[in-house]
């Protein structure tokens, strides 16, 4: 593994300015000018100081390795994420024999042309987990340059350079104001391919600007997963043009009674491909044959527990089945699964499989393998709550452990993948303390220590690490409703979970993590992410709001 913050030097800093062909002097006075300092989640691989600050000044370029569209995208998207934390307004421009004058560089880590960095966009869709995300970013006095074989990996190259700049300029001098970034080189890469979140649309549903929103704050701590949990027994939140009672009926209620709503396929289109232009994946879940109350509402011949149904308001689980026994329900489960994954370019299709109380055991096997043959015939790898793995699933399926060690060492014999998402640890929706106006506690209360302070490559027992898929981290919407109560629950344990699905173990500590999680109270504050403000950290900007805290 390699070992972090290789120190070259860190004592004084300065750099030369490039301007029209004449040597400027500028010395930044800044000590505080180390990457150490940036405060960045998930800290990188390794870092190496340097004397030499990058001066980012309104004369700055940000030029690109080739006019590919991809390439073109990455370009307006740091000119735009510089321009709202700086106000300075960059320009972009393909010009290869430039290599200094402080200007941002993004290159290609290997010979390319634009046709085929257009394809590795393609392929990053259909199959992100297997293109690698690695960066190399060096910067100097009179260049920064970021280097990756990927687009991919350039994104998460510029969440880091986000992170490098300052949060106010540094000095002005020479007419110009400048923004200085500390100098020194950086090599990063993931510790997992997957590392996700969960969103529950379904309990209460969130606006297709609201899931937009999170996805930007998602894609800040290179987050590469969405999981949207589309189905429950309060409410069916995504159009099926075979089937349409099932938002025009279960889709006008959850949670509380309030009126509900679904997103339309342009919608979720649109949801599909904002997140990859954050090069983010969306896994789409349908929840069965348990959590199925207001598709059967909708449908009664779904229902396969012989009692009459109605729409559902409540917070309880475990009551509601389709029946296993009828070749209609799987007619129909074809149906919706066919209209999903034409949606969704990603490799998962979540079939849920939790919490099926009152399915006879016989019938959830029975449900569960017809089900992921579906699935698999619909050219998706089935994914699953860690209850499938009962079933005769196979290597072939993704298992998702939330609760039972059991079925996770079941699903290591049967040679499956697995998720981790281990409710004592990683449930964003579990409550910081006794004093959380949001949030439940079934788990335990989950502090933003204990959510960072656990080590997945040995969390589940008897799961070796080279069958972990990676992290994600749910979050159940029973008593939450809008985005500034899934900002206070998921923030700031989110950035925590980021880190230990991106950074390696030997990079990660309490202490130092404590430290520069007070640092993104500023993007926390910059945003207006309605956080919870820990008292186990050292905030240094103040929580918009501060409820009741008691002890953390």
């Amino acid at each position: 593994m390699i070992k972090s913050y290789l120190r070259v030097s860190s004592l004084l800093l300065c750099f030369l300015l490039m301007e029209s062909c004449q040597e400027q002097s500028i010395q930044l006075k800044a000590p505080s000018l180390e990457i150490s300092n940036a405060g960045l989640i998930p800290i990188p691989s390794q870092i190496m100081e340097s004397d030499a600050a990058f001066a980012l000044t309104e004369k700055s370029e940000i030029v690109l390795a080739d006019g590919s569209e991809v390439m073109e995208r990455l370009g307006r998207f740091t000119a735009e994420k510089i321009f709202q934390k700086t106000g300075l307004l960059l320009k972009t421009s393909v010009e290869k024999t430039k290599t200094v004058g402080n200007h941002i560089f993004l290159n290609w880590s290997q010979d390319t042309d634009e046709l085929a960095a257009n394809k590795e966009l393609e392929a990053y869709l259909a199959d992100p987990y297997s293109v690698s995300e690695a960066y190399e970013m060096e910067i100097k006095s009179n260049a920064l340059h970021m280097t990756s074989a990927s687009a991919a990996g350039l994104f998460r190259a510029l969440q880091t350079l986000r992170q490098l700049i300052p949060e106010a300029a540094t000095q002005h001098q020479n007419k110009q104001t400048v923004w200085g970034i500390a100098g020194g080189y950086i090599s990063d890469a993931p510790a997992y391919a997957y590392r996700g979140v969960m969103l529950d649309v379904a309990r209460h549903f969130f606006s297709p600007s609201e899931v937009k929103r999170y996805i930007d704050q998602l894609a800040y701590y290179k987050i590469n997963t969405l999981h949207l949990h589309l189905t429950d027994d309060q409410g069916w939140r995504l159009e099926i043009k075979a089937w349409p009672k099932l938002t025009d009926v279960g889709g006008q209620t959850e949670v509380g009674g309030n009126g509900g709503g679904f997103y339309t396929q342009d919608q979720y289109r649109d949801l599909v491909a904002y997140a990859a232009a954050h090069f983010m994946t969306i896994v789409p879940e349908v929840d069965m044959p348990g959590h199925t109350n207001a598709a059967s509402v909708a449908y009664p011949f779904l229902n396969g527990n012989g009692k009459e149904l109605n729409l559902y308001t409540g917070t309880a689980v475990g009551f509601s089945t389709w029946d296993a026994n009828k070749e209609s329900v799987y007619d129909f489960v074809t149906d919706v699964v066919g209209e999903i994954t034409a949606l969704s370019p990603g490799p998962y299709f979540h079939l849920g499989g939790d919490e099926s109380h009152v399915t006879a055991k016989a019938d959830y096997i029975k449900f569960v393998d017809r089900v992921t043959e579906i699935v698999r015939q619909a050219g998706k790898t089935p994914m699953g709550w860690d209850e499938i793995v009962t079933a005769h699933t196979d290597s072939s399926a993704v298992a998702q452990f939330w609760a039972s060690e059991e079925n996770a060492a079941l699903a290591v014999e049967k040679g499956m993948k697995v998720l981790l998402s281990p409710a004592k640890k990683a449930y964003l929706d579990m409550q910081y303390n006794e004093n959380s106006p949001y949030g439940l506690h079934w788990a335990g209360y989950v502090p933003v220590d204990t959510a960072y302070v656990w080590t997945p490559e040995t969390y589940a027992k008897g799961v070796p690490e080279e069958l972990i898929l990676g992290i994600e981290a749910p979050l159940w919407s029973e008593t939450i409703s809008n985005s500034d109560e899934l900002e206070y629950l998921a923030f700031p344990r989110l950035p925590g979970y980021a880190e230990l699905a991106w950074s390696i173990p030997e990079n990660r500590s309490w202490e130092g993590y404590k430290i520069r999680l007070a640092r993104q109270s500023h993007f926390f504050d910059r945003q207006g992410i309605q956080y919870y403000p820990s008292p186990l950290i050292d905030w240094e900007i103040p929580s918009p709001k501060e409820p009741n805290l008691g002890k953390d």
